[in-house]
């Protein structure tokens, strides 16, 4: 029943995700916002919306490892099963500077994470913790972030078509309600249920925040550029995925550290690395192979990998 409960807790979370990026989306463009705005940061900012309701509500709860777990575990998963899937479906190539400057952010955030989790080892401290000043820094970084973005809407295009609910303003701000209510429904269900399945298999939160609750927050993430990649815009497929491994990390998890410290548990830097190293295959995949292409075979490879790390984590199989 606590996996029921669990799985069902999606059902309003990612119809609030939806109706949040459809409203937002429709919003931006009554009000002329350029496409590389919406398709760069609004969609992909709003696909990560569950993985930020999640955080708070643990974070507010005290479930530190849910929350960390959620968004590594997410990036891990929009980097290797999302880009998998959607290179598997159609070779992925960069065209827009925009990508290519978010590619190397996104890796940026991985290893800025790893950095500031590793209190014992950098600072020889008693415990390793993200605590509020890490919080706060992370919250900087995605600062800088949003004044790019901003810079970006200013004076850049974008040659991808993003497709746009056509709401009226009255339309897209009461879905914009709807939306966000129904996010913390589907959340406040998700933080209970996680703990109290953890606690039912005996097992730790960070297991159930990497598995099952990190691979649902991050479906709209998989839905968003599964279709871009169908419609063969590339830019979007690859945008929505680095931009919200940027922002799950800048900024939902530097919220989370502000509202309450993360310790870093056993295990934690295991898959901090995972991430880190997930992010660094991307990069070198796209900015050293001929023609800055994701193939079809790397794409299953991603999945492989991540298949391979979940099997580990899992204790199907040990190193």
């Amino acid at each position: 029943m606590d996996l029921f409960f669990l799985l069902l807790g999606f059902v309003p979370l990612l119809y609030g995700a939806t109706l949040l990026v459809d409203s937002a989306s429709s919003l931006a463009r009554r009000l002329n916002i350029p496409n590389i705005v919406i398709g760069l940061t609004i969609i992909a900012f709003g696909t990560s919306s569950p993985e930020l309701i999640v955080n708070v509500l643990s974070s507010l709860a005290g479930n530190t490892e849910l929350a960390l777990g959620n968004v590594v575990g997410s990036n891990i998963f929009n980097t290797l099963v999302i880009l998998g899937i959607c290179a598997t479906i159609v070779p992925l190539s960069v065209k827009s500077n925009t990508v290519w400057i978010e590619i190397p952010l996104s890796l940026l955030a991985a290893t800025a994470l790893l950095f500031l989790a590793n209190d014992v080892l950098i600072d020889d401290a008693a415990y390793s913790v993200l605590s509020r000043i890490d919080g706060l820094m992370l919250i900087l970084f995605f600062a800088i972030f949003l004044g790019y973005n901003v810079k970006m809407m200013l004076r850049g295009s974008f040659s991808d078509e993003v497709s746009v609910k056509d709401y009226r303003v009255i339309t897209a701000i009461l879905l914009l309600i709807l939306g966000f209510a129904l996010l913390f429904t589907g959340g406040r269900i998700i933080v209970i249920y996680a703990v109290r399945l953890a606690e039912s298999f005996g097992v730790a939160e960070r297991i159930i925040a990497l598995t099952i609750v990190s691979a649902g927050t991050s479906l709209p993430e998989l839905a968003t550029s599964a279709i871009a990649a169908r419609k063969n815009n590339f830019d979007l497929a690859i945008g929505n995925i680095v931009g919200s491994n940027i922002f799950n990390i800048f900024f939902i998890l530097g919220a989370s550290a502000l509202l309450t410290p993360i310790p870093l548990g056993d295990n934690a830097n295991f898959d901090l690395l995972v991430n880190v190293s997930t992010s660094l295959l991307l990069f070198i995949i796209l900015f050293t192979g001929k023609g800055r292409r994701l193939e079809r075979w790397e794409g299953l490879l991603f999945l492989v990998a991540y298949l391979a790390y979940l099997s580990y984590i899992t204790g199907i199989f040990t190193i």
